[in-house]
């Protein structure tokens, strides 16, 4: 009895294992997925914080270090501009024999006082010519032992800019001196017209540099110091410490790096260096960011985790929705799968196939009938297509060569004329004509490339007709991009000449006009002749089997036809005539950029 009932329950849990056998594979794999799917997320996360804080850091201290670039080079260049004004518009002009310089130095001094200490100009040997703002040297005062003097000697064909020093070489009434970096140059001096060896010197302010880093140096992270090319600092936040010996920097270092960024190892600390070379002076601007302050910024962690949370929320949704779309609902999806057969979307891809073994088997005959389904329209599409471009190039092959022939007996009649200027024009035109009716044997060109054969086509006509007749183009710049068939303007043009302004004399017109409306293309080519009989009017988009003796071989029937093949019936050639006023025969074409045609070509492909 006991063996009965034990046997009962064990079939049971059996019965009910397998009735959610799927369930539990569902859930146990979904739980895996998702423990996995988070473990990975939290380390991605965790490594790219590191990474990407370590990388903001070093970019904006690049973005720091390019505008402190930026800043020193125009005062740099302010000050050597200053250089190049006194040298140019005032020394090189003066006879220093008769001339002094005093007033202009002045001048220029006081326009650019907050810039400058001083600004002087010293003979080759030593003798000063003229200072601002304090001309007076002070005694026992040899110029030719300067720094600055001796390097403009060395090399007289470029500025010298110095060490930052003090400058006190000339009195002040106040015995107050500053720190300067001294710009000096060598220039030539007239006297006489002899011309002697000079220094113009600009004692730039070294406070201006002083401020421009110490404002940096007050936000961020790090520092941002300046060098010379030797290594030697020019300005530094911590440069009283450096001097004592209480601190030390790797700025002997720093001057042996190219522009970029570095990670360096400074006495036991990682450090982030970006280094930016400042023009003209060889001086280097190092930025430095210790590596440990990067861990201190949080902002970024707190964005992860929320970004953690919301994906996480994420996957358990759609995992949820999953689940039950695949247990409840895989005759549902067939349905709709089918839903869009009914719409004309022959889709195999679309077909659902899942669920049972009677619903997959279902899903997959239904999906080959699509195959098949599309695989014919597929083929009948392709033949349409080469059926309507064989019609195409039929009604395209027939150009009447009669404008050839007349064209090439006016340019025979200007040679032997001697009119050689008008024929090589005509040439030149003929050429530009053909070689868009060739158009790389395309039969879609765009709307400007059918204007320029246009303009190419009236030019040898009015050349023929003696300037007869008067044309205009005005076409929207909106549409020129946009496609069009070719060889559909010019032929309206050639009925208008030979038909309508033709026989007139100074009083010929035709206007040609492109425009959009209501989302199409518009092309008008109106003349003012006598005008077209309505009886007559209605005929003129009839196939015909012969040509007229005058126009084109293309005919008005070939030009509507070409568009309703290519573009459909919706779109075609209109004719609108009034008696003793004019024609005017409309064009009406789709809006269609080239760029979308080549595109739908390539996916046509």
């Amino acid at each position: 009895m006991k063996k009965s009932i034990l046997k009962t329950q064990i079939l049971r849990v059996k019965r009910a294992s397998k009735r959610r056998s799927i369930q539990l594979i569902i859930s146990f794999s979904f739980t895996i997925v998702a423990i996995i799917s988070m473990t990975f997320m939290a380390l991605a996360f965790y490594k790219n914080f590191i990474n990407a804080t370590r990388q903001n850091a070093i970019d904006n201290n690049k973005q720091i270090v390019a505008q402190m670039g930026l800043n020193v080079n125009s005062y740099l260049r302010n000050m050597m501009g200053i250089s190049n004004s006194m040298y140019y518009s005032v020394i090189k002009n003066m006879d220093l024999t008769s001339d002094t310089m005093t007033k202009e130095m002045d001048i220029l001094y006081e326009a650019n006082k907050d810039d400058l200490i001083s600004i002087a100009c010293v003979s080759q040997d030593g003798a000063l010519i003229s200072a601002a703002p304090i001309a007076t040297r002070k005694a026992g005062v040899d110029f030719t032992d300067q720094d600055w003097f001796t390097s403009s000697e060395e090399k007289f064909e470029n500025f010298h800019f110095s060490k930052p020093h003090v400058q006190n070489m000339f009195e002040s009434s106040n015995y107050r001196y500053y720190w300067v970096v001294s710009l000096s140059r060598s220039v030539d001096l007239n006297f006489m017209g002899y011309t002697r060896r000079g220094t113009l010197l600009v004692d730039m302010n070294y406070s201006a540099i002083e401020q421009m880093f110490s404002r940096v140096n007050e936000t961020g992270t790090g520092y941002v110091y300046l060098i010379d090319s030797d290594g030697e600092i020019i300005y530094h936040p911590a440069q009283k410490a450096i001097y004592a010996g209480l601190v030390n920097e790797n700025n002997l270092v720093a001057a042996t790096y190219d522009d970029g960024d570095y990670i360096e190892e400074f006495e036991g600390e990682e450090r982030a260096v970006v280094v930016k070379t400042v023009g003209y002076t060889g001086w280097k601007i190092v930025s430095v960011v210790p590596i440990n302050q990067l861990g201190e910024r949080f902002n970024q962690l707190r964005a992860f985790m929320l970004i953690i949370i919301t994906v996480t929320i994420f996957l358990i949704l759609f995992g949820n929705i999953f689940i039950s779309k695949i247990v409840t609902d895989p005759i549902r999806k067939l349905e709709d799968s089918l839903n869009t057969i009914d719409a004309g979307e022959l889709n195999e891809e679309r077909i659902f196939i899942g669920g049972s073994h009677e619903i997959r088997h279902l899903g997959r005959t239904i999906k080959s009938l699509v195959v098949q389904m599309r695989t014919m329209m597929d083929e009948r599409v392709a033949e349409q297509k080469e059926k309507r471009k064989s019609e195409l190039n039929a009604l395209q092959a027939q150009i009447n060569p009669h404008f050839l022939y007349n064209t090439l007996d006016s340019i025979v009649w200007m040679i032997e004329a001697e009119k050689y200027p008008e024929a090589i024009s005509m040439i030149t035109s003929l050429a530009s004509l053909f070689r868009i009716s060739l158009s790389k044997g395309n039969n879609i060109i765009t709307i400007k490339d059918e204007v320029t054969h246009a303009k190419n086509y009236l030019a040898i006509q009015k050349v023929r007709y003696k300037n007869k007749f008067d044309a205009t183009i005005d076409i929207d710049p909106a549409i020129e991009n946009c496609i069009t068939i070719k060889l559909i303007i010019q032929p309206l043009i050639e009925n208008a000449i030979y038909h309508a302004v033709g026989d007139l004399y100074d009083e010929g017109l035709i206007e040609i006009k492109g425009y959009e409306k209501d989302g199409d293309i518009y092309i008008e080519v109106k003349d003012n002749g006598m005008g077209i009989p309505e009886d007559k009017l209605k005929d003129l988009l009839v196939e015909k089997t012969h040509s007229s003796k005058k126009g084109s071989g293309i005919g008005l029937w070939n030009i509507n036809q070409r568009i309703n093949l290519y573009f459909k019936e919706d779109y075609g050639l209109k004719l609108e005539s009034e008696l003793d006023e004019g024609t005017t025969a409309i064009i009406h074409l789709p809006k269609i950029t080239y760029e979308e045609y080549i595109g739908g070509e390539e996916n046509a492909k």
